[in-house]
């Protein structure tokens, strides 16, 4: 049991002390304490005088942890929250605490760059903060207002009368649902995505960069910028086409020069006031940004205005409609702007004269009949009411749609008329079509006027709570704004006359503005208004479409755009605006409005798309970081988004469809080949790794076909001092062999302690990432730290790989000057990996003198490869050629296989049989059988045996004297100088027991006579040397590998590589030294050869 001292006087350390920097150290009831320093004015405690409760009444509890402080501890981190963590720390610069971690949280700012950006620009010095002004901005004014001020747009003024016209009412509901269901289901994604976590201030551009990846992320924002780029198009050619036809018709500076040329001088007309008006517009953009959001309300509120003053023209219509007559010939509709009177005579001072009209038709004032259109003279003039009111029981006749061919005459139907043929110079008095429509044309230009969903994530940096008001306001303005549109459609055809409708300029009524004749108190109610709302919506185009290519080249995803990235001092994108200005000038010159809206269509519903698509990858991978705040999401609804933006797409025209798509896969082929690297943790990654994963369980179901058969390698690698590649051309072999297919990992071992040479581990790794990008290699790379080098290869054999993605060949190097090498272990390295690859069922590729092997940049035009298939470990020795030769290195070479045959083999019978084999293998290859007799053993395979015997002794004795040998060395070198062996395949390991670092020895007399016994049997050993005679099976090894050798190189001397089997390690190990003599005599006087050693199994087949 613990207790705290309570001191007296003489020694004391009172309650009041505890609170200064005096040690009060806790004791053990009853303990004397001896002296104990203390940091005060005390120096001993004679003994222990009062000992009471720690729960004292007159002590806190703050006091009490007192004891645990001391005070140089206290000065260091300045608050007891750090005592209080003292078991982390060691780690709290690498793992801080939470407070500290909270409070950066809460000074973020909402920045238009990434976590890493942030982080640069909270880094900067402090004396340069502004202080930063929190955003507060609702639900109404921040999000409501301006999706509703970007919704609204040209389109409600100026063509949807046409389109109810052109549609009928019911056709004009499903367009309007079909467009509307599109952005709703939209919304419902991207508010899953908006409230997934902090938004930037940037759009749906960071929300789909950031959740499917920089590729997908690039290419939406690129679209979204061309959208909104066309989009300011749009608007100025809108707000044009209200000024020339509707407010000052007379400003025209093209005039029509024939009846027919009318559109062509209406499209001049367009390009060089929407010229005009960009560059404005851009001025206005590059002198103050301010000035544009300070009008957009007003803006918004000549919208509403016009809005208003369209129903109440249609309430008003029910019981007092306005008067716009329309002039009919027959049931056909005249242009009311070139006549007065609608009648064909009329009564000037009691006489009858011709009018106008009369004039128009038969070219002359006499009232006779001879020039005169047949169609004029058969058919009577009437007049009929343009806008009967919502009373009239209208709708019915505008149900139905009505689409005209370009150029076709507006007809009322049920309207009496005699159909015979009129004159052709007369089409221009009536009201014309000016374009083809179809149901498929009017989705492309009506869908302009439900985008702009986006505008309050947009603005997502300036919200209060962005997380709340992004999902309310967007979804609410999305319904406000599709209850409008049909309620105008009904309105619509419920108050104005078919041909009306159908009358796209207002031709009929005067030159009106047919929305207009609807609206009460005046038409120019509208008029003004959505020239105003027009222009705004242009300016808000042009103000947000340059900010969005800023933060796509800021982002630096794609390099050629990095110069939009800088504007003026103040962070105004001034680069991008001159771009925008200059891409918007290309709408301009389309001239049409009807052209320019399917142009802007598609690449919003390409961004749309996107959007949904992202919801829906995040939603079926159950990321652990999706976990949006907005519940009312499900990816089927995300799907069936992304299936009607597809519909629409192709609906609208398919031709630019495919364009936007090309446009898109482009922009996404280079950023994933040439933009700068970004990790954000995106969606696209998160469906690698499932498809990654459900790929490798589906390998797993059992081991592959032998047609599906391909070496996957795992290739060990050596590694210098100084962690560079020690033969490159391993790598190259690699590749060359690979030709980018399969699976191919590069191994290699580091010497030493995991905790120690991590860091080694980590930089050797990246050097071989380095060359492995240099050799054009796609694999993966796996460094090994382990004590003995040889155990570290096994654990690479072993371990290396994933479920069925494992290696099923390595690739392993010769160890070059292992005869020159005392150290036994660099051979004896190599052997255990053969043995371990044996073991493991692997097969083997031993590719020596591997530096005179090809480069990838060489090629070879002529040459043989040649195989020495002496025995069949599986068809590796046929397969290994055929993947070579699909490497441009090695294309142009020809294959020859050769076998051998015995004394008692049919040669001619076994060439045969080899043909047919290649053929049914479907290899094509020379084929030759050498026969190899059966001749007595030479004198120079003896003599070849007997000094390898005598060499391999010789070292055995030589391992036997190596104490002593270290002993004299260690007199001559440094304690301190071991140098590390660098090579891979010399074990580090000891093969007898380890020599202490500095031996120092008594020499007493016994020592003494056994070293003196010891060196007389190493020296009469050396001796036995000379007599010794060979071993009769080595003797025939030897034979065999002399023979073999001989008839190698008198046929392939001069092969591009000689591939041959590679013989196995001897059983014992006592032979290991031979086995490397005999396969050094096979190879001899051979520049390349590939030794193979199959895995024991088939790895070629002749089935199909």
């Amino acid at each position: 049991m613990w207790k705290t001292v309570r001191l007296s006087q003489d020694g004391a350390c009172p309650g009041d002390l505890m609170l200064q920097n005096v040690n009060c150290p806790r004791v053990k009831l009853g303990q004397e304490l001896p002296g104990i320093a203390f940091r005060g004015h005390l120096h001993s405690l004679p003994k222990l005088m009062e000992v009471t409760s720690s729960s004292h009444a007159s002590h806190g509890n703050h006091k009490e942890n007192s004891p645990f402080l001391n005070s140089s501890e206290a000065g260091k981190g300045g608050d007891y929250y750090d005592r209080n963590l003292a078991l982390f720390e060691e780690e709290l610069d690498i793992r801080p605490k939470v407070s500290s971690l909270l409070g950066k949280l809460v000074n973020y700012t909402n920045l238009t760059q990434g976590v890493k950006e942030h982080e640069e620009a909270e880094s900067t010095d402090g004396s340069k903060k502004k202080v930063s002004k929190s955003p507060s901005m609702g639900t109404l004014m921040g999000v409501y207002l301006p999706c509703m001020q970007n919704i609204f747009g040209v389109i409600l003024f100026l063509r949807l009368t046409w389109m109810v016209g052109m549609a009928g009412v019911l056709q004009s509901f499903l367009i309007v649902l079909l467009c509307c269901c599109c952005t709703m289901l939209t919304t419902i994604s991207m508010s899953a995505i908006a409230t997934n976590g902090v938004v930037p201030a940037g759009g749906s551009y960071f929300m789909i960069s950031r959740s499917l990846g920089p590729e997908f992320g690039g290419a939406v924002g690129l679209c979204f910028y061309l959208g909104t780029t066309f989009a300011g198009a749009m608007y100025i050619l809108g707000a044009i086409e209200i000024l020339l036809t509707y407010i000052v018709p007379q400003a025209a500076i093209f005039h029509p020069s024939g009846a027919h040329d009318a559109s062509s001088a209406m499209l001049n007309n367009m390009r060089v006031y929407g010229t005009v008006f960009l560059i404005l517009m851009a001025v206005v953009v590059f002198v103050g940004v301010k000035y544009v959001n300070k009008f957009a309300s007003l803006f918004l509120a000549c919208v509403v205005i016009s809005i208003l003053s369209i129903y109440a023209g249609a309430i008003k219509s029910i019981f007092d409609p306005p008067e716009f007559p329309i002039c009919m010939l027959g049931n056909r509709t005249l242009s009311r702007d070139q006549f007065d009177v609608c009648a064909k005579t009329i009564v000037k001072d009691n006489i009858t004269v011709a009018s106008k009209l009369w004039e128009l038709f038969c070219h002359s004032t006499n009232l006779t009949t001879e020039n005169c259109d047949e169609y004029f003279v058969m058919n009577n003039v009437s007049e009929i009411a343009g806008i009967p009111g919502a009373a009239s029981g209208i709708l019915k006749d505008n149900l139905w749609s009505n689409y005209l061919e370009k150029g076709e005459i507006l007809e009322k139907a049920h309207h009496p008329s005699v159909d015979v043929a009129g004159q052709k110079n007369s089409l221009h008095l009536y009201v014309l079509s000016d374009i083809a429509t179809s149901f498929m044309v009017l989705v492309g230009i009506f869908f302009p006027s439900v985008t702009g969903i986006m505008a309050g994530s947009n603005r997502s940096g300036d919200l209060k709570d962005a997380q709340k008001s992004i999902p309310v306001g967007t979804i609410l303005a999305i319904v406000t704004t599709s209850l409008v549109y049909f309620s105008c459609v009904l309105l619509f055809g419920a108050c104005i006359e078919g041909v009306v409708l159908r009358d796209k300029y207002g031709d009929a009524v005067n030159k009106n503005l047919v929305v207009g004749t609807l609206s009460w108190p005046s038409p120019w109610v509208i008029v003004i208004g959505s020239f105003f709302s027009t222009c705004g919506a242009g300016l808000q185009s042009l103000t947000g479409a340059p900010r969005l290519l800023q933060a796509i080249a800021k982002d630096n995803i794609i390099p050629f755009l990095w110069v939009f990235g800088h504007g003026k001092a103040n962070g105004e994108p001034t680069w991008a605006l001159l771009l925008t200005a200059l891409i918007a000038e290309l709408g301009i010159l389309i001239a049409s409005l009807d052209m320019v809206a399917p142009i802007l269509s598609m690449f919003f519903l390409m961004c749309y798309l996107f959007v949904n698509l992202a919801c829906a990858v995040q939603t079926l991978l159950r990321t652990p970081n999706w976990r949006p705040r907005f519940k009312y999401y499900h990816w089927a609804l995300s799907f069936l988004g992304m299936s009607i933006c597809l519909a629409l797409m192709f609906i609208s025209s398919w031709y630019y469809a495919l364009v936007a798509m090309l446009i898109a896969g482009m922009i996404y082929k280079y950023i994933e080949y040439q933009g700068a690297e970004k990790e954000w943790g995106d969606g696209i990654r998160g469906l690698s790794l499932s498809a990654a994963r459900y790929a490798l369980l589906r390998l797993e179901e059992g081991p592959p076909h032998t047609k599906n058969w391909r070496p996957q390698l795992l290739v060990l690698l050596k590694l210098d001092e100084d962690l560079h590649v020690k033969y490159p051309r391993l790598l190259t072999f690699a590749s060359q062999l690979k030709a980018g297919k399969g699976l191919t990992i590069i191994g290699s071992v580091i010497q030493g302690n995991f905790l120690e040479t991590y860091g080694e581990a980590q930089a050797a790794e990246q050097t071989i990432k380095n060359m492995m990008d240099i050799e054009k290699v796609k694999g993966f790379c796996q460094v090994v730290v382990a004590n003995k080098v040889r155990e570290g290869i096994a654990h690479l054999i072993q371990s290396c790989g994933l479920g069925g993605m494992k290696h099923n060949t390595v690739v392993l190097g010769w160890p070059y000057g292992w005869r020159q090498s005392e150290d036994p272990r660099s051979w004896k390295t190599f052997i255990g990996t053969v043995r371990c690859t044996t073991a493991a069922h692997l097969a083997l590729l031993v590719p020596k003198n591997v530096s005179f092997y090809p480069s990838n940049h060489e090629r070879y035009n002529e040459g043989n490869i040649d195989v020495w298939w002496i025995v069949h470990d599986g068809g590796m020795l046929m397969l290994l050629p055929f993947l070579l030769k699909q490497h441009k290195v090695w294309r142009k070479c020809k294959m020859r296989i050769f076998t051998v045959a015995q004394m008692d083999d049919n040669s001619i019978q076994m060439k045969k049989d080899l043909a047919t084999f290649l053929y049914q293998l479907r290899i094509e290859a020379e084929v030759e059988v050498v026969e190899m007799h059966n001749s007595d053993i030479s004198a120079y395979t003896y003599e070849r045996t007997l000094m390898m015997e005598q060499r391999s002794q010789m070292l055995r004795q030589m391992r036997l004297t190596k104490t002593e040998r270290e002993r004299e060395a260690q007199l001559v070198k440094d304690r301190h100088s071991i140098a590390r062996l660098e090579s891979l395949y010399s074990d580090e390991e000891d093969e007898g027991d380890p020599v202490p670092e500095n031996i120092q020895m008594t020499w007493t007399k016994e020592k003494c006579d056994a070293e003196k016994r010891n060196r007389s049997s190493a020296v009469g050993s050396f001796r036995d040397l000379i007599s010794i005679k060979p071993n009769q099976s080595n003797v025939r090894r030897m034979h065999t590998a002399v023979k073999l050798n001989e008839v190698i190189v008198n046929r392939s001397h001069d092969a591009r590589l000689v591939l041959l089997n590679m013989p196995g390690p001897p059983k014992n190990t006592d032979g290991d030294e031979n086995y490397m003599e005999f396969l050094e005599v096979l190879t001899e006087g051979l520049e390349r050869v590939l030794l193979v050693r199959g895995g024991g199994r088939e790895v070629i087949t002749i089935y199909s």
